[in-house]
């Protein structure tokens, strides 16, 4: 059975790491308290190599881009953390025989950094990043992708376990896969009907 997982917020603490990287950044280079609260607006849903000229401008920072960007993927990499428990259910889930898949959307330098950071990349039969196919979630086209990667066609059915109503969840089903949404407190506000 294909069982494929969310990176950000469902496996790893992106929110936590962002807070932590932040912080560090701002405090490193002797910016004024405020440009964390930007930092943290800015790159909440997600960040892009492109997204850095615009974060130079705004806090007048002397850095390329392209740099910025590179400084960040390193910060955030180390800054992120599993979620309890996340390491001991994949594990246990290969083991059972299930056939482990991770299907993320962002830049590919950034989503392998963190998997490298936190020990989980070996975990994965198979490893599907958006920007490294050139589709995204929603898109039945990236979970044909993300399967495909697995060895497996997404015909056979199976899971999509993550954070966002819309992305995972709403995508997901329209493809054909059964849905576990992972709230981590959050209560059910929006998006499909709550049912797998």
């Amino acid at each position: 059975m294909l069982a494929l997982f969310d990176l950000d917020n469902t496996l790893i603490d992106r929110d936590a790491g962002l807070e932590r990287w932040a912080g560090d950044f701002v405090k490193a280079r002797s910016l004024p308290h405020e440009a964390r609260a930007t930092i943290r607006a800015r790159f909440r849903a997600r960040a892009r190599p492109e997204d850095f000229e615009d974060l130079r401008a705004c806090l007048g920072l002397s850095d390329s881009p392209g740099d910025l960007w590179r400084e960040y993927v390193d910060g955030i990499a180390r800054s992120v953390r599993c979620f309890s428990g996340v390491r001991e259910g994949l594990e246990a889930l290969r083991a059972a025989g299930w056939t482990i898949g991770l299907a993320t959307n962002g830049a590919g330098d950034i989503q392998r950094a963190k998997l490298a950071a936190t020990g989980l990349a070996p975990l994965f039969h198979g490893i599907c990043v958006s920007g490294e196919v050139g589709v995204r979630k929603p898109e039945r086209r990236f979970l044909e992708a993300a399967a495909a990667e697995c060895g497996v066609p997404l015909s056979g059915g199976g899971w999509m376990v993550g954070d966002n109503p819309e992305t995972d969840v709403a995508g997901a089903r329209a493809a054909g896969l059964r849905t576990l949404w992972v709230g981590h407190g959050r209560e059910w506000t929006d998006g499909p009907a709550s049912r797998t």
